[in-house]
């Protein structure tokens, strides 16, 4: 995955009354203007940029305790791995113990008259080795339970079976944790712009998809949408509003067969959040892409998942990818170091919106087009009323003409 461009300030700054930003020079208020907006929402790398704060329900957590350990990092999973053992260890030996001292074992270290509740246990240690040997069922055969004594019998069987559980559990989640699919999105790759240009007559904009494996992602889909806060009719703000990008959901083109790179892309029409945007205004815009690609990876048939984002500036207005897919003997090549090149292609700087509309003026007939023109400019009622009788008179002239040569025939 390509590194994330951040802002080269990371510390948040804090909040200034409307009086202090007055007293601060012009320049150093655009400036700080300029770092707030490449704020993102999601970082290039696919990972969220949302902490959490102010959980005051944390036992929610311990509710899914298996999920929790697997949400840990590795180094607090291994350690509570290991803890858990060593306690179980602990405490079973502590027991063991507990027993031989009541019995008076201890006491009768020795004595082959005295039969003890486990041969050749003599302290804390030896205790300890054999709670060991008992969950993991090693049994080296020196340390070994006698028929004499039925609590240690009924320890025997709650250790084994809480030594089985603690085993489930821990191998389970370490096994879970290893298996985990995230790295498998490390290698599907997102192109590092996005750009707008034409194709087939209208204004798409596309970004690049790729998968540096050989082993495939099955059912493969695509999702987009963009993020920007609005403000609704009645007056609520709504931050980071979240909207769907149409990548072709209606017609398929959203489900990937994903061998090579592909160009996803995404119509701006009446529906897209693009329609009125221009070169010129997507330069002020404080808008973010966050693109999502999903699918099965082959190997495992666990569901992978891979994010990346585009803000403002990373959507490149009048560009197109470079074709990376060669022709060779019997096979085609895949040329990854043009991957994420891009070239400057004409393309219109208007909107979608103006785009169609000149569009449509252009294919409407030359008389109409005529007197719309003349009605926009504001002429007098005098010159109007003349100009519509002088078309009736000529639609009357046309209309006696093909009379006269229907009858003629």
């Amino acid at each position: 995955m390509e590194q994330d461009v951040e802002s080269t300030v990371t510390v948040r700054q804090p909040k200034l009354p409307k009086q202090t930003w007055d007293d601060f020079p012009k320049p150093l208020q655009d400036k700080e203007r300029v770092k707030q907006k490449i704020q993102r929402y999601v970082r290039k790398d696919g990972k969220c940029n949302v902490h959490h704060g102010n959980v005051r329900e944390t036992y929610r957590y311990l509710t899914d305790i298996f999920t929790t350990l697997v949400d840990l990092k590795w180094r607090f999973n291994l350690f509570i791995f290991v803890l858990v053992y060593t306690v179980t260890w602990l405490f079973f030996g502590f027991m063991w113990w507990l027993i031989a001292y009541i019995r008076g074992d201890l006491e009768h270290i020795g004595d082959n008259q005295w039969t003890p509740c486990v041969n050749n246990l003599n302290g804390f240690v030896t205790a300890f080795l054999f709670s060991i040997e008992t969950e993991t069922t090693i049994g080296y055969g020196h340390r070994v339970i006698t028929d004499k004594c039925p609590e240690g019998i009924l320890l025997l069987l709650v250790q084994s079976v809480l030594g089985s559980i603690v085993n489930a559990f821990m191998v389970g989640c370490m096994f879970v944790k290893i298996s985990q699919p995230k790295k498998r999105a490390e290698t599907l790759v997102f192109s590092t712009n996005a750009v707008i240009s034409m194709r087939d007559g209208r204004l798409c904009l596309m970004f690049r998809v790729g998968d540096l494996r050989n082993s495939h992602i099955v059912e493969a889909s695509i999702r987009a949408k963009m993020i920007k806060s609005k403000q609704t009719k009645e007056g609520e703000f709504i931050p980071l509003n979240q909207t769907d990008m149409n990548v072709g959901y209606d017609t398929g083109d959203d489900r990937l067969f994903l061998v090579s790179p592909l160009i996803i892309c995404h119509e701006i029409n009446q529906h897209s959040p693009f329609w009125e945007i221009s070169k010129e205004h997507l330069a002020h815009e404080e808008l973010e892409i966050v693109v999502i690609l999903e699918g099965m990876v082959e190997a495992t048939g666990m569901t992978c998942q891979a994010r990346s984002s585009y803000v403002a500036s990373e959507i490149k207005w009048g560009y197109r990818f470079t074709p990376v897919l060669m022709l060779e003997d019997g096979f085609y090549e895949v040329d990854y170091n043009s991957f994420h090149d891009i070239y400057e292609t004409y393309t219109p700087s208007c909107s979608a919106r103006e785009l169609t509309e000149m569009t449509a003026r252009s294919r409407l007939p030359l008389t109409w087009s005529v007197s719309s023109r003349l009605s926009t400019q504001g002429l007098p009622d005098s010159q109007e009323k003349s100009s519509s009788e002088a078309e009736e008179q000529v639609e009357r002239n046309g209309d006696v003409a093909n009379m006269e040569s229907e009858s003629k025939v």
